[in-house]
């Protein structure tokens, strides 16, 4: 009954893609004054679950990892916003929106494992 939890790989995956993409959104923040920087951003986790076929096989993204991992690569964007006369494409309201959204993929992802984690307590008579 309890071989493969699935459900458990892909929260954590889940979790981890929101704490990468909110070290990239950070990152795009801190650079927001620098002149040239463009902003950056990974592809959402809904695409990267889609493109999985059936939605739970992983990939390892070097020998010996454990079940395999979501690839996640930080990549330049054009944003629909202007960018500044210096160069600058990065946005801190865009910005913002985006860490607002990463939040709620991470407690998304928590709430996912929490309830997993119930119905297994209450399976077995915890």
């Amino acid at each position: 009954m309890f071989k493969s939890l699935e459900i458990f790989k892909v929260s954590h995956e889940m979790a981890s893609h929101a704490a990468t993409r909110q070290a990239v959104v950070a990152e795009n923040m801190a650079n927001a004054d620098t002149p040239g920087y463009e902003a950056r951003d990974i592809t959402p986790f809904k695409e990267i679950y889609r493109s999985e076929g059936s939605g739970t096989a992983m990939r390892a993204t070097r020998e010996g990892h454990m079940g395999g991992s979501f690839e996640t690569s930080a990549t330049s964007y054009n944003s629909e916003v202007s960018i500044a006369p210096n160069g600058n494409s990065v946005s801190l309201e865009e910005e913002m929106m985006k860490s607002v959204e990463v939040k709620r993929q991470h407690d998304r992802a928590l709430a996912i494992y929490k309830h997993s984690l119930d119905v297994i307590r209450t399976t077995i008579g915890r």
